[in-house]
């Protein structure tokens, strides 16, 4: 469909052209279209198959309008799945509330999360950490053991979707918080991983809670990377042959950072960040 048609949908169905992202499913996948849909509030997808695209958003909250042969149906996912369309065209892929991520930059100051003390995820582990998950528009990421949701955030800030696994309520809640403050949409799951149920497939995983056994469920996804994240120097040998076993290709660096703090240089906690990339 070229970009007048898309646009004379893009009207009819309400919207603005300036406010929605536009993927051609044909040029860049299904999976990438869908975890655009997954990330934005507003996606116009061509070359789609609605019932395909719909089964894949479960679990986000989004409302689609589907062009077809009968006209424009506004529809949910669940909806969507059950219909037979004939003829479909484009869709417009519309979450439940607008958002747009905040700021500028990445690795953001530690105070712009409501967070436990003690964090994990300090500015300076987060920057290493962005940088093995590699994530950006139509990727997938697990943040597992997410604690107030860091990563995840700023993974949904660089336009990746994002599932965040996390068992504390309390952290669950900092999350959500985190998210909207930031103008995100993180999924939330509040469970342990081998309790979440089934997830869409990720194309990383940043394993920030857990041992050995978090990981080996993690590389059970059949994620290209994958990057732990540990305090505690007793998980990281049994975290590396967990991704050695697994196929990866490991390399690891211990992040200790000094920070000026008026005229005094003042140390953060030690943090050894692996990151392991599938072999082809």
């Amino acid at each position: 469909m070229d970009v007048v048609a898309l646009h004379g949908f893009v009207t009819r169905a309400g919207r603005s052209w300036d406010d929605v992202t536009v993927v051609d499913a044909e040029a860049v996948g299904p999976r990438h279209a869908v975890n655009v849909c997954r990330a934005r509030p507003a996606v116009v997808v061509s070359g789609a198959d609605p019932a395909e695209l719909a089964r894949d958003l479960a679990g986000w909250r989004r409302t689609l309008v589907v062009e077809s042969a009968a006209g424009l149906a506004t529809v949910d996912p669940a909806d969507a799945v059950a219909r037979r369309w004939t003829e479909p065209g484009a869709i417009l892929c519309l979450a439940e509330q607008n958002f747009a991520p905040t700021g500028e930059g990445w690795a953001l100051p530690d105070g712009d999360f409501a967070q436990r003390d003690g964090m994990t995820a300090v500015a300076e582990v987060r920057a290493l950490v962005l940088a093995r998950l590699a994530p950006r528009p139509g990727v997938l990421v697990w943040d597992v053991g997410a604690g107030p949701g860091a990563i995840g955030v700023e993974c949904a800030r660089l336009g990746a979707a994002v599932v965040a696994v996390e068992r504390d309520p309390v952290q669950c809640v900092r999350i959500i918080a985190n998210a909207s403050a930031h103008g995100v949409d993180v999924r939330v799951v509040e469970a342990e991983l081998d309790q979440a149920g089934e997830l869409p497939r990720p194309d990383a995983v940043h394993v920030g809670g857990g041992g050995a056994d978090v990981v080996r469920q993690s590389v059970r996804s059949g994620a290209r990377r994958v990057v732990v994240a540990t305090a505690d120097l007793d998980r990281v040998l049994p975290a590396r042959d967990a991704l050695h076993e697994a196929g990866y290709a490991v390399e690891g660096s211990q992040v200790t950072a000094a920070r000026l703090t008026g005229g005094t240089l003042l140390a953060t906690n030690p943090v050894t960040v692996l990151w392991g990339v599938k072999k082809a």
